[in-house]
């Protein structure tokens, strides 16, 4: 099946989530992406679902793009990264990044970095900065 959507952005988070259902749900996604042929735009760590969806997706032969500021790669890239990683300064310049990169919004389980994400693109929607769909 093809998609309208080319590539979808997903905020998650940079842990695998205190339930199990987090990281089965980072896996079904990763696997409905590739599937639809959808490539993937997240926050570029290596860690947590962001890890395991990317590699699912990765894996399933979509480019995978993740966007990490600078401030953050210590902490986050941590293992082997997959696909393509783009530095940026600031957490702010990786979400117009990732804005601009995608067709689509896909929020999973995360923390206030996650929820912060989220919010910010629903408020720019609100302002009309963009008209993409928003999901949760």
């Amino acid at each position: 099946m093809v998609s309208k959507f080319r590539r979808i952005c997903v905020f998650c988070g940079s842990s695998q989530g205190k339930k199990n259902r987090y990281q089965a749900v980072a896996i079904e996604l990763g696997k409905e992406l590739a599937s639809r042929n959808i490539d993937l735009v997240y926050e570029g760590g290596s860690i947590g679902l962001m890890a395991l969806i990317s590699k699912i997706v990765h894996d399933g032969g979509r480019h995978v793009i993740g966007v990490i500021p600078k401030t953050l790669m210590p902490r986050e890239l941590t293992g082997e990264t997959v696909g393509e990683v783009k530095a940026v300064a600031d957490m702010y310049q990786r979400k117009i990044e990732m804005a601009w990169h995608s067709n689509v919004f896909i929020t999973l389980p995360g923390g206030y970095g996650t929820l912060e994400e989220l919010l910010e693109l629903i408020t720019w929607a609100q302002l009309g900065i963009h008209n993409k769909p928003v999901g949760l």
